[in-house]
C-alpha cells in the first residue's frame, strides 16, 4: 500500500490520547484569552512554563526493536482505540500484524519488517491501556523519548505524526533496513565492560582485523550508548567475532550477540536512509505538543524540519540513550523526579533507567502490552 492508498482507503486516523489533546486545548483557550487581555499579555510564556511540578508530571519511554515477544496485544482490544488500530494496520502493513503479535509464529515475529510496526502498534495500545487506567498519567505527560522505532511512538503520542502515516513510515523504514542488512554478514554486540575498556580503540582494533582478512571499508562503531559501561557495538560479523574472542584483554565482562538481523544505527545502514528521508518528505509532520527528545543527540525536537532530518540521520548514528536519560533527569540536588512509564513490550528501558538513575527509577512504572482475558 503507498502513501496516496493510506491515506485514501484508511483515513489519516490521528491518534494521540484524548486527555492530551484536551489539555493542550484548555491551554489554548485560556492562552488565547490572556492574549486579548492586555493585562495579562506578559504571562504567556509563564503560564506555559510553570504549567506542572516535578513530582506531579509524568514521562513516556517508548521501547525499540527487541522488545517484541508472541502474546503482546492480547486483552487490549478492549481499550479506546486498541481494535480500530489494528484494523488500520492491517491495511497499511497488508497482513494481519494483531493475528501476528498473539499467535506468532516467533520466527515471523522477529524479522525486522515485521518487528519494528509491531513495537510500534503495541506500544501505542499500552498508552491506551493506561488512559483506561491511570487517565491523569496522560495528561500529566510533559516529555517523551522513544528508543530507535519507539521514537516514532513518541512522536505520534505527542501530535507531531498522525498514526497511519507514522505506521506507513516504520513500514518503509523496517524494510530498507531489512534490505541493507541482507547486503552483508553483521550484526550487534551487547557489551558490558569495566571502568578501563576503551570502546572506540576495541572498534578501531576490530576494524584493522577486518582489514587484514581483506575485508574493505569493515564497519566497527558503537551503535547504542546505554548506560555507563553498557554499550552496543554493531558492524561486519567478522569484527564482532574478534570482540568476543578477545573480550578478556579488552576488559569486557559480558558480551552477547542480539538476534537482530543487522548492524543498525552504523554505515551499513546508509543504503536505508534515502527510502526513510523520502517517505518523511511525503507526510505530514507537525511541532510535538510535548518536549520529545531525538536519538540522535538527546535535545529536543523543535519543528517539522528538525524531525525529518534527525529521524533520517538516526539510522546511521548511535543512539544516544544514556545521554538520553541525563537530558530528561537532569536537576537540581533536592528537586523532586517525574513519573516514569515504560509504555509497552519489555522493560529494557527501565532497565537502563535504573543503571543511569537509581532516583528516577524509584518512580518508574512498566505498562505491559498484555492482559489476562476474562
Amino acid at each position: 500500500m503507498n502513501l496516496s492508498m493510506t491515506r485514501k482507503g484508511v483515513g489519516v486516523f490521528r491518534y494521540t490520547a484524548t486527555l492530551l489533546h484536551t489539555r493542550r486545548l484548555s491551554q489554548d483557550v485560556q492562552l488565547s484569552s490572556e492574549q486579548n487581555n492586555p493585562d495579562h499579555a506578559d504571562i504567556k510564556e509563564e503560564t506555559i512554563r510553570a504549567r506542572r511540578a516535578p513530582d506531579t508530571a509524568s514521562v513516556f519511554l517508548f521501547p525499540g526493536q527487541g522488545s517484541q515477544f508472541v502474546g503482546m496485544g492480547r486483552g487490549l482490544l478492549k481499550y479506546g482505540n486498541v481494535k480500530e488500530m489494528f484494523s488500520v494496520a492491517q491495511k497499511v502493513l497488508g497482513y494481519d500484524l494483531l493475528s501476528l503479535c498473539l499467535n506468532g509464529p516467533e520466527k515471523d515475529l522477529m524479522k525486522t519488517v515485521h518487528c519494528q510496526p509491531a513495537v510500534f502498534v503495541c506500544s501505542l495500545a499500552a498508552v491506551e491501556r493506561l488512559n483506561h487506567e491511570n487517565p491523569a498519567a496522560i495528561e500529566s505527560c510533559v516529555a517523551t523519548a522513544g528508543f530507535s522505532v519507539g521514537e516514532f511512538s513518541a512522536l505520534v503520542f505527542s501530535g507531531a505524526m498522525d498514526f497511519a502515516e507514522a505506521l506507513f513510515a516504520v513500514k518503509v523504514r523496517a524494510e530498507a533496513m531489512q534490505k541493507a542488512s541482507d547486503h552483508v554478514a553483521s550484526g550487534m554486540l551487547s557489551v558490558i565492560g569495566r571502568t578501563q575498556a576503551n570502546y572506540k580503540h576495541a572498534c578501531l582494533q576490530a576494524r584493522e582485523h577486518c582489514l587484514s582478512l581483506g575485508i574493505q571499508e569493515p564497519v566497527c562503531a558503537i551503535a547504542n550508548y546505554l548506560f555507563p559501561d553498557g554499550r552496543v557495538i554493531a558492524g561486519h560479523k567478522e569484527a564482532l567475532d574478534f570482540l568476543q574472542e578477545n573480550s578478556r584483554k579488552l576488559h569486557f565482562t559480558r558480551t552477547r550477540m542480539l538476534p537482530v538481523s543487522g548492524a543498525f544505527h552504523t554505515a551499513l545502514m546508509e543504503p536505508a536512509v534515502e527510502p526513510l528521508r523520502d517517505v518523511l518528505r511525503r507526510i505530514e509532520i507537525r511541532r510535538p505538543e510535548i518536549t520529545v527528545h531525538s536519538n540522535v543527540d538527546g535535545k529536543r525536537y523543535m519543528h517539522d524540519k528538525h524531525i525529518q532530518k534527525q529521524l533520517a540521520k538516526q539510522l546511521v548514528s548511535p543512539v544516544k540513550w544514556e545521554q538520553t536519560l541525563h537530558e530528561i533527569y537532569e536537576r537540581a540536588q533536592g528537586r523532586d523526579f517525574p513519573h516514569t512509564y515504560e509504555v509497552g513490550p519489555g522493560r529494557q528501558l527501565g532497565s537502563t533507567l535504573q543503571k543511569c538513575n537509581m532516583k528516577a527509577f524509584k518512580n518508574y512504572t512498566h505498562v505491559d502490552v498484555t492482559l489476562q482475558e476474562d
